[in-house]
């Protein structure tokens, strides 16, 4: 176990934990990265293969997890091995009710709703609108709302002011 604090200082950073703890194969691979260094091979034992992908993806975008190579034994390749970084949690933030409250529903809801903001959010970005601002003005949401998003979606993320489409092959 780590003993590092993970303090969250903007409420968007919520996501990605909602997310992980409300999910039982999820919360079970953090457990388990929480205790030893694993590789996805070593996780593939415990959930699905997509399964641990997914969740290590959004562990990443949470900043929860670290990464390491693994010395190969001779004539075997290198693995990437993960482990938890964090085995304790502060938050440090203030945000209004309709913030807060759009997260909550982002990380764990399955509103199709969601699916199809995403799609038209991904077809902004790809047609090169990639301010926050201008995004969440156009659909009528606040920028929270679309980080949010952002946080939930293993295709998207932030960078800066701005969204990202993330390489789907990783």
């Amino acid at each position: 176990m780590t003993g590092h604090i993970k303090i969250l200082n903007d409420p968007v950073e919520l996501v990605p934990l909602l997310i992980t703890f409300n999910n039982a194969d999820y919360k079970k691979i953090y457990e388990l990265l929480n205790k030893a260094w694993l590789t996805e091979e070593d996780l593939g034992m415990y959930a699905g293969t997509s399964t641990v992908t997914e969740c290590l993806t959004i562990l990443k975008k949470g900043n929860l997890i670290e990464e390491q190579w693994r010395m190969p034994k001779p004539g075997e390749k290198p693995m990437k091995e993960y482990r938890a970084t964090y085995s304790k949690f502060r938050a440090s933030f203030q945000c209004s009710m309709g913030d807060i409250g759009d997260l909550l529903h982002i990380a764990v809801s399955n509103d199709e709703g969601l699916r199809t903001i995403v799609d038209s959010v991904e077809q902004e970005i790809v047609a090169g609108t990639t301010s926050i601002g201008d995004i969440s003005r156009k659909y009528g949401v606040s920028p929270t709302f679309i980080k949010g998003l952002a946080k939930r979606i293993p295709g998207l993320d932030v960078k800066g002011q701005g969204m990202v489409l993330l390489d789907r092959l990783r």
